[in-house]
């Protein structure tokens, strides 16, 4: 079974930085576009940003300038780069991923989400 595995969340300061990482657990056949959600409480979940394979890059106004999406095709990881955080971008962070495979089993192309990691950012 494939599953993202986040990592990196936490607690921080307004103006400091975390950065979020998020790993394909196996190995797959291919991954198309692979992104960052954020639900904070009472609202509803919205797209932090997203990045194609090829690089391409797309962000939520509240967050240009100040995040960064990258990826890393040959270790399946998607990342990212949190600065001048604001109290406002207090939220459960969660990867998705469209994903073809796993290898060795009858691939197919799924959607996956990860567990999502906490990120605290107190003023």
């Amino acid at each position: 079974q494939v599953q993202l595995v986040e990592s990196g969340g936490g607690s921080v300061q307004a103006g400091g930085s975390l950065r979020l990482s998020c790993a394909v657990s196996r190995s797959v056949l291919s991954i198309s576009t692979m992104a960052w959600h954020r639900q904070a409480p009472g609202k509803q979940r919205e797209l932090v940003a997203n990045i194609t394979r090829g690089g391409i890059t797309n962000y939520a106004d509240s967050v240009k300038g100040r995040f960064t999406i990258s990826r890393d095709n040959a270790k399946n990881t998607v990342y990212l780069q949190m600065n001048s955080l604001k109290p406002e971008d207090t939220a459960v962070y969660y990867c998705n991923a469209d994903i073809y495979g796993p290898v060795g089993v009858l691939p197919a192309w799924k959607n996956y989400w990860g567990q999502g990691t906490q990120v605290t950012v107190s003023s």
